[in-house]
């Protein structure tokens, strides 16, 4: 059965509306909250945790937590910086247990969710894209936990300094210091790898260079 829209009333904010018909049990606001919020809840606990597995199961313990408690929600910030809290809150738990237990590896498998690439793009230029993202995902899991989720949170996530601010319970001033950091840290890492990767960088093979050898071939009048 589709979902059923209803209108805002007037005076309502659309986050306390959806509330409003989760704590009625309606099920499409349920699965509205978490199809709108999953992508930065995801990217924000891997952010901290740097494991993809470890990140998905922070963010369903983070929705079950929220739901249990969406009572407490008045709408004094955004229900995204109040669910965002929640999985940092839960990832940084994570992270000193796992911290009491066994030390961290220096080098997890566990990628950050990669950004978008065109299909329709030729082989090459698609390694070579993917080389620099792995290049990105590398520096930013290396960067110290406290700059790491400033990163993530401002740099892939787009989060103002106010709202990062927000989200992790410090000052702007706070937030603009770590950002900086972290910058200077990834710049550092993607300086000391980008040397081979800009070997491969700007390619020009596959169906671009077959389509530009025809082109030529076709202007010489040496192919039909």
């Amino acid at each position: 059965m589709p979902a059923v829209l209803t209108a805002v009333p007037s005076g309502e904010s659309g986050d306390m509306h959806l509330v409003r018909r989760a704590l009625a049990r309606d099920g499409d606001a349920f699965r509205t909250i978490i199809k709108t919020h999953n992508q930065r809840l995801y990217r924000i606990a891997r952010g901290v945790v740097r494991n993809d597995s470890e990140a998905e199961d922070i963010v369903q313990e983070a929705y079950v937590r929220a739901f249990a408690h969406l009572d407490a929600f008045r709408g004094d910030s955004s229900l995204a910086t109040w669910l965002s809290r929640i999985v940092i809150n839960e990832a940084l738990g994570r992270l000193r247990k796992r911290r009491r237990t066994v030390a961290l590896p220096e080098n997890p498998q566990a990628e950050i969710i990669q950004f978008p690439l065109n299909p329709s793009d030729d082989p090459e230029r698609t390694m070579a894209q993917r080389q620099i993202l792995q290049l990105v995902e590398r520096a930013t899991d290396s960067l110290p936990d406290v700059y790491r989720t400033v990163f993530v949170a401002r740099v892939i996530e787009g989060l103002s300094i106010e709202e990062t601010a927000d989200l992790l319970g410090v000052r702007p001033q706070t937030v603009k210091t770590r950002l900086h950091r972290a910058r200077v840290l990834v710049r550092k890492a993607l300086d000391d790898q980008i040397g081979p990767v800009l070997l491969d960088a700007f390619p020009f093979a596959g169906r671009r260079c077959e389509r530009l050898t025809s082109t030529v071939l076709r202007r010489l009048g040496l192919e039909s």
